[in-house]
């Protein structure tokens, strides 16, 4: 119960974005502005913030990649061998696949805030930049295989848009700039902090105004599919090996809470761009939206159980 009441005000974000944005408050052109106000400012401003003035002196944290990497290409095999068997085109089974495996991160660095504080944050930050590029790059790579295109300017203009990522790009400069030792630089890391702040309240907003209950009418195969392979087998795994790993509780603990995300809403965009089925996919991440606001609090209650007692 203290678990839910901690979560309760992100998933309350998220159903007042999607109250609002279906309301027409204040309009739909303005959360359409806020998407990108969030991904090209915000967000990377709290990266880069974190990751610029993190400890990477070690700490486990190669172990904790190790963790978070099995869980995610578990869960994306997962994803693409339930394609296979149940006969799906690839642009279904592109999207049973990135159900599967990809994950809404904003949220994972909600949670872990709202629970443990900044030093949860800060190695959800990490995590993060993680996993962030490896993910982005592996589920291009499967598209190219499973979607074939007219030419390769679809995969090209996706290999770009990694590239020009926002938020890879603010992972790597904050990397650079640790590694470089510069520290805390005055005015700008005060600037980009309170930039960061905003993040996670406007970004959570967002991903409620981005969900389409309406319309829900995919198959239930693939839905069920994907649900299975993110909200219970990839925790699954990182519970497990978390375990036998002997990570630090704390992250344990917020790998664990990447395994139990639903689908973050940047598949959608993805399915659309390489000639995904985006309808399927739309529908894959409004429902493990939903069914997250039960799966994701017994995940983390069997975490705190298994690592923090």
């Amino acid at each position: 119960m203290n678990i839910l009441i901690s979560i309760a005000p992100v998933f309350v974000l998220i159903c007042l974005g999607y109250a609002l944005r279906r309301g027409g408050i204040p309009s739909t052109e303005f959360w359409n502005l806020n998407d990108r106000l969030v991904y090209f400012l915000l967000m990377p401003a709290l990266f880069f913030v974190r990751v610029s003035t993190a400890d990477l002196s070690g700490g486990g944290l190669g172990w904790m990649a190790a963790v978070l990497y099995a869980g995610f290409f578990t869960a994306l095999a997962f994803g693409v061998l339930s394609g296979r068997l149940m006969r799906m085109d690839g642009a279904a089974g592109s999207s049973v696949m990135q159900g599967a495996g990809r994950f809404n991160t904003f949220i994972a660095l909600a949670v872990a805030e709202a629970l443990y504080g900044t030093q949860g944050l800060q190695i959800a930050v990490l995590a993060a930049s993680l996993l962030v590029p490896v993910v982005n790059l592996s589920v291009v790579s499967l598209f190219a295989v499973m979607v074939p295109q007219d030419g390769a300017r679809p995969v090209v203009s996706a290999l770009k848009g990694l590239a020009t990522n926002p938020l890879i790009l603010s992972i790597l400069a904050g990397l650079a700039w640790n590694i470089a030792g510069f520290g805390e630089l005055p005015v700008l890391h005060e600037s980009l902090t309170i930039l960061g702040a905003a993040a996670l309240p406007i970004m959570l907003l967002c991903v409620g105004a981005n969900l389409k209950l309406r319309g829900l009418t995919a198959e239930a195969g693939p839905i069920l599919a994907s649900g299975i392979g993110k909200l219970l087998l990839f925790p699954a795994v990182v519970a497990g090996l978390a375990l036998a790993m002997g990570l630090t509780p704390m992250q344990a603990q917020v790998a664990l809470i990447y395994g139990a995300l639903p689908t973050g809403v940047a598949a959608y965009t993805l399915a659309r761009q390489l000639g995904g089925d985006a309808p399927l996919m739309a529908a894959m991440i409004t429902v493990q939206t939903l069914v997250s606001f039960l799966t994701m609090p017994l995940w983390i209650a069997l975490g705190e159980a298994l690592f923090l007692r």
